[in-house]
């Protein structure tokens, strides 16, 4: 694991000790911990994205290849199974799926089940892209949570899960 920074001050300190000093009355705990958590995002953000954007995918490209990989074999959903899974219109899922399939990464095949419908799965090319660049995002996520234990890195997913769970997320 990396070094302990828990002792060093950051951004946020700064704007609470700033709030503490203008409105004392003022409990900015909550405002710490969202600011912080807020940050932490556009970080994770920037540091994904490099890592994708060097597969030259972008982040909404690479999450239906992923879909598709981790759906199993035979690597194919529905475009509705993908809205699904995504939460996506499905405006922003045809033209991701027609950006997919210009590059090759993805085919569209007649569904057996339903006459008028279409499956996506990944090409070889596809499935070999995927797998590179999913072994290098979760090598880099590692990475940028190396600063925490193991045990405090699920502390913080299990405490990060019950606050979205309250909001349906």
């Amino acid at each position: 694991m990396g070094k302990d920074n828990s002792a060093q001050k950051d951004h946020v300190d700064l704007i609470i000790a700033q709030w503490q000093a203008e409105r004392p009355d003022l409990d900015a705990r909550p405002m710490a911990l969202v600011g912080r958590t807020l940050r932490a995002a556009k970080v994770f953000d920037r540091e994904i994205m490099r890592v994708i954007g060097s597969f030259d995918l972008s982040f909404g490209e690479f999450d239906v290849l992923a879909c598709l990989l981790r759906s199993g074999a035979p690597y194919e959903l529905t475009p509705g199974e993908l809205l699904e899974t995504l939460m996506l219109s499905s405006g922003a899922m045809t033209n991701r799926i027609d950006r997919l399939e210009r590059s090759g990464l993805v085919a569209r095949r007649p569904d057996p089940d339903d006459r008028r419908g279409v499956r996506v799965a990944l090409t070889d090319k596809g499935k070999e892209l995927i797998g590179k660049a999913i072994t290098a995002h979760v090598e880099n996520e590692a990475r940028v949570l190396d600063t925490l234990s193991t045990k405090e890195q699920e502390t913080l997913s299990s405490l990060l899960r019950k606050v979205l769970t309250q909001f349906g997320q």
